[in-house]
């Protein structure tokens, strides 16, 4: 979908967010973000898989600082189309692929993977997706591998809102508390190791001149004073930010791949026979 066909009162938030010309989507905000790659603690050559991977500046900059290899999957066939184009420009075609992919067919991808980052996307999701999701990711790591999350929460009345995100951002938003995002995340076999709460930072003007730099924000503002009905949408979307600000925050975790869970019928028959052998190899 590109921007001259996109409805802007029907479109998902995180499609009007962009056609504002936002480019830091995350309810931490850039700052949160790094936090959480240092978390990983990068090596040269290691690989990673990043989900919903946008106009690919993610995976450019993970290349870039990192030296790591980095595949990338988006559904939208117009960013995926910029993303290729600015990996080829970036001379990183030799360490980066933005491939089209769906999140709900991690199955696809043949690769294993030593981390996987997937930011502001299983909040979109039905406890159901959610889950799906996490298997799906379990599945492309390697063992030991790392997860890296960066999603919202929601502190109180979950169910309000879930109600009144569903209907101004148009996608079936559900934030977590933060002992439910665990409790999903380690359903699914992960161990969390270490996680960070703060508040939402998404529409925060501070935060968006720190994530977006002086030029971009401008640019952003110009585009919201010069298109009424862009303007209107997200004026209803930081509205209802504005009146959920004591509940909603965001949560940025580090999970490492449980090898007992992976290898549950193998484990069952010869490997993990006592808890305590399970728990050393763990």
């Amino acid at each position: 979908m590109t921007p001259t066909t996109l409805n802007i009162q029907t479109a998902p938030g995180y499609e009007v967010f962009a056609i504002a010309g936002k480019t830091v989507l995350r309810p931490g905000g850039r700052r949160a973000t790094q936090q959480l790659l240092q978390w990983a603690d990068f090596k040269p050559g290691e690989t990673v898989l990043e989900l919903a991977s946008g106009l690919g500046t993610s995976a450019i900059a993970l290349a870039k600082r990192y030296h790591v290899r980095v595949i990338g999957i988006e559904r939208n066939p117009h960013h995926l189309a910029l993303a290729q184009a600015r990996v080829k420009a970036a001379g990183l075609s030799d360490q980066v692929q933005i491939r089209p992919g769906n999140i709900f067919a991690l199955a696809e991808i043949s690769e294993t993977f030593d981390y996987a980052i997937a930011e502001a996307i299983l909040t979109m999701q039905s406890d159901i997706g959610k889950t799906s999701i996490l298997k799906g990711i379990f599945d492309r790591l390697n063992p030991g591998g790392q997860f890296l999350s960066h999603e919202a929460i929601a502190r109180h009345h979950p169910a309000e809102l879930h109600r009144d995100f569903a209907e101004v951002l148009r996608v079936n938003a559900t934030p977590l508390s933060v002992e439910d995002w665990i409790v999903t995340v380690e359903s699914t076999g992960f161990q969390v190791q270490q996680h960070q709460t703060g508040p939402m930072q998404l529409l925060n003007p501070v935060q968006v001149l720190q994530d977006e730099g002086i030029f971009n924000t401008l640019q952003i503002v110009w585009n919201l004073l010069t298109q009424p009905q862009l303007r209107k949408r997200i004026l209803s979307i930081k509205q209802v930010f504005q009146q959920h600000q004591q509940d909603l925050g965001y949560i940025i975790l580090s999970a490492t791949k449980d090898l007992c869970h992976d290898q549950y019928s193998f484990i069952t028959e010869n490997l993990c026979d006592s808890t305590e052998r399970c728990d050393r190899l763990s």
